[in-house]
């Protein structure tokens, strides 16, 4: 039950955004009475955070599916697989960046689009075998999500380009500090 109205509230965000919605029309959207809906998701922003972990598990699916669990993709691969996304389920852009615009102070929405980031751009560079710092990931991987609204295919390909950069010049980093600590290593 959870599931189904998870990914009735997903598909009525991710068409209407976050504030049109009334909460009718996400019980509609989630095909159970108002009763259901609350015991689930008992605030709207209980409903939000739902639909946003349906989501990141839904896009992990699709992204990583037939990578296996611990290498297997090359980020080429897995940036085809986002821009499949982005065709078919996201052409407006991420739905976690739009719902922290809905409500930039709100730090759970802010969690949830960090956690997100996160998971995918590590599953990115452990599904790859690569030696590439996960920031670096994040940067190409959002580069893609971000230009896509506007170029499309074109968001693609300079994606693939800027990850073969990224995979020529490994980065040496500490793993508990940030990107901004790693340091590139010369390559004789």
């Amino acid at each position: 039950m959870a599931t189904k109205i998870a990914g009735g509230l997903e598909r009525a965000f991710a068409s209407q955004g976050f504030a049109a919605p009334s909460v009718e029309d996400l019980r509609d959207a989630a095909g159970v009475s108002l009763r259901t809906l609350y015991k689930y998701a008992p605030s709207r922003d209980a409903m939000i955070q739902l639909a946003l972990e349906h989501r990141h598990q839904r896009y992990l699916e699709h992204v990583f599916s037939d990578a296996s669990d611990s290498s297997g993709q090359d980020l080429g691969k897995t940036l085809e697989r986002v821009a499949n996304w982005m065709q078919t389920e996201a052409s407006h852009g991420c739905l976690f960046h739009a719902a922290v615009a809905s409500a930039p102070g709100d730090t759970e929405l802010r969690r949830l689009l960090q956690k997100h980031k996160a998971e995918v751009s590590q599953l990115a560079v452990s599904r790859a075998g690569i030696d590439l710092n996960p920031d670096d990931a994040l940067v190409i991987i959002e580069g893609l999500t971000q230009a896509w609204p506007l170029t499309k295919g074109a968001a693609l390909t300079s994606a693939k380009r800027l990850a073969l950069l990224a995979e020529a010049a490994p980065v040496q980093f500490d793993r508990s500090q940030s990107g901004a600590n790693a340091r590139r290593s010369a390559k004789s």
